[in-house]
């Protein structure tokens, strides 16, 4: 029996997998189609509070989900998922054959009831459907994981050591200072995509993250700042920090010393006093990573336009249904294009997703017109769209969600300080805090880190507790001015499904420029 479990492991059990989901699924009544995901990650984190020593983990983890495809009157999936130890490597091939049946007996009974269903209620006939998938290639592949330090060559004790100096470089340039917390992590993880059509994709990630949260006081009231650092690389995104093209990652000491004395000076500045009209705003790449985030990367998942998740996560309002849609419609100004593209580097890059799909850039607008949603195997079938790739769980034993990728607005063509210079009476929105946004992402409340007045083309005070609220398709569409400088920023922590999967994956754009109202504390 092993003691431990390392990626490796998966080399040994791989045959006996594959030839359970092509061989021997194919023997259960009504089968139709099967998929196995299983994954082993290694990971260390340290932690720290206050500049001491908190927390710290050696951990790994192994788990696997199915889905399976029965057919009976109607066709349906079920799903199962495990987390497993090491001692079930010895009898790996029996586990996962358990949960083939278990998703089988799943998947049977969801057809049967879907066709009782259909039967007992023909209004709701128009609702149900066969479940069936897009076609996509069958790949047999390997992806090897991009680091120049192993993350398994990381101990512990040097990532608490690495958190106690983020604690300390934040208290460095920043005044009143109440409180630090920090973390560093970095893991390899390894995945395997088996399915009854052939497919054999073997991935391998190193994922290395940093986290720092400071608490500074002042006349105005205590003021709270947090950020992650980090990128799909080895121990050197912290060490180093991370450069190239729109990424730009400082190294972890100088990113925490960068956050605590922009939270220090932020604590300092007067809060906002905003007009009771809407103005120029300039928008930063920082503050428009969060606003494509939510704005235009979670309306365009499919499985939420579709209503799948409606009752715990909201709509989109880019689909009111599959005839009342902004699909082809103009909702943006022509100057802005937004994408989803797991091939381009960032947090959330990927070859294949997990169903199989090959990456793909996904353009959600183009041009200011709405051109395509997000999607899994299945709903790209309902809307008789091509697959994009973008199904993915935090863990094999969840069921896929879809999930936006690496999602950005493009860059334009305009230096930033000449969009800022053309302002005459206006504001410069820096950086991104708390979103509030509509059940349907028709309208947004998301809050900057600074605010800055700009007069006569200057950029001028530094307020506090400052955003802008805006009728979503209205702002997008004030929207007239782009700039060149795209920057590409991770998100660590994009929460959605129940049970709640958190991914990480990246978002960005340029400096832009449109109308909208200014938000001020409260």
């Amino acid at each position: 029996m092993p003691h431990t479990v390392t990626v490796e492991d998966l080399d040994a059990i791989r045959p006996k997998l594959q030839w359970l989901v092509t061989e021997r699924a194919r023997s259960l009544p009504k089968f139709r189609y099967c998929d196995l995901r299983i994954q082993i990650r290694e990971e260390k984190w340290g932690a720290a509070e206050n500049g001491e020593e908190k927390a710290s983990s050696d951990n790994v983890t192994l788990d696997f989900g199915v889905r399976l495809i029965a057919q009976e009157r109607m066709s349906a999936a079920g799903f199962y998922g495990q987390v497993l130890g090491a001692a079930d490597l010895d009898r790996i091939e029996s586990v996962v054959w358990e949960g083939i049946g278990q998703a089988h007996q799943r998947a049977r009974s969801n057809a049967r009831k879907k066709s009782q269903t259909w039967r007992r209620f023909p209004a709701l006939a128009h609702s149900l459907d066969d479940t069936f998938l897009a076609r996509v290639p069958v790949a047999e592949d390997t992806i090897a994981a991009t680091y120049e330090v192993d993350p398994r060559a990381v101990s512990v004790e040097e990532t608490v050591r690495m958190a106690v100096d983020g604690c300390k470089a934040a208290t460095s340039r920043a005044r009143n200072v109440l409180f630090t917390a920090a973390s560093t992590s970095t893991f390899l993880l390894r995945e395997l995509f088996l399915s009854s059509d052939g497919a054999n994709i073997d991935q391998s990630f190193a994922q290395t993250e940093g986290f720092i949260f400071v608490i500074c006081g002042s006349a105005n009231g205590n003021y709270e700042l947090y950020d992650s650092t980090g990128h799909q690389r080895g121990w050197e995104a912290l060490t180093r920090g991370y450069h190239n093209g729109p990424i730009d990652l400082p190294d972890y000491t100088t990113f925490c010393r960068n956050l605590g004395r922009d939270a220090s000076d932020v604590a300092a500045a007067p809060p906002l006093r905003p007009p009771d009209r809407e103005v120029p705003i300039v928008t930063d790449p920082n503050f428009n990573t969060l606003l494509v985030h939510e704005v235009v990367g979670h309306p365009s998942e499919l499985d939420r336009a579709l209503k799948y998740e409606t009752a715990y996560a909201g709509r989109s309002w880019f689909l009111k249904n599959l005839h009342d849609n902004q699909l082809g419609q103009q909702i943006a100004s022509p100057l802005v294009t937004a994408y989803s593209d797991p091939l381009m580097e960032g947090y959330g890059s990927f070859k294949y997703d997990h169903e199989g799909t090959p990456a793909r850039r996904a353009y959600i607008i183009r041009d200011g017109v709405l051109e395509e949603f997000l999607n899994n195997r299945q709903t790209a079938a309902i809307m008789n769209a091509a697959p994009n790739g973008s199904a993915r769980a935090t863990e094999a034993h969840l069921a896929p969600l879809i999930r936006m990728t690496n999602t950005v607005f493009a860059p334009g063509q305009r230096d930033p300080r000449e969009i800022i210079s053309e302002v005459d009476s206006g504001y410069y929105v820096v950086g991104h805090r708390t979103p509030s946004i509509a059940e349907s992402r028709e309208n947004f409340r998301i809050t900057a880190v600074k605010v800055y007045e700009i007069e006569r083309g200057q950029v001028g005070r530094l307020y506090r507790d400052g955003g802008i609220t805006a009728d979503s398709r209205n702002y997008f569409q004030s929207i007239d001015a782009v700039g060149s400088d795209l920057r590409v920023n991770p998100i660590p922590n994009c929460g959605k499904g129940q049970p709640m999967q958190a991914k990480r994956m990246s978002n960005g754009g340029p400096t832009m420029r449109g109308i909208a109202r200014l938000t001020g504390p409260g």
